[in-house]
């Protein structure tokens, strides 16, 4: 695997926010259009009883962690599927059926399933 740059700040603004908005779902009011749209190409699964939150972006899959860490996986070429990367972790699979590998143990994803945007 080649080294990959870290997120530019402007990258990382634009993760804030959008995660922001996905975190959104306890807000009284009803969700904006920014709110709809992050939601989009947005998934929620379970790792064993914790919640991951993907979103999927042009080149890159977006992962909000269980202990609230954000990580960046960027594209890479699969045969099938889809295949994400950094230098310690990786997503792939097909559709709905996604497993996440952490130092080389790959740990299926259950209950993949479009994250709905809070009405």
């Amino acid at each position: 695997m080649r080294p990959t740059a870290p997120p530019s700040p402007l990258l990382r603004a634009v993760l804030a926010a959008t995660i922001s908005a996905l975190l959104c779902a306890a807000c009284a009011t009803p969700s904006s259009k920014d709110e709809q749209e992050a939601a989009k190409n947005t998934f929620t699964c379970m790792s064993g009883s914790d919640r991951i939150v993907i979103r999927f972006d042009v080149g890159e899959a977006r992962l909000l962690m269980p202990d609230g860490d954000r990580v960046s996986l960027y594209q890479i070429p699969a045969a099938s599927g889809v295949r994400y990367a950094n230098a310690d972790m990786e997503l792939r699979g097909k559709g709905t059926d996604l497993q996440l590998a952490r130092n080389g143990a790959a740990v299926p994803l259950s209950e993949c399933q479009p994250y709905q945007a809070p009405k």
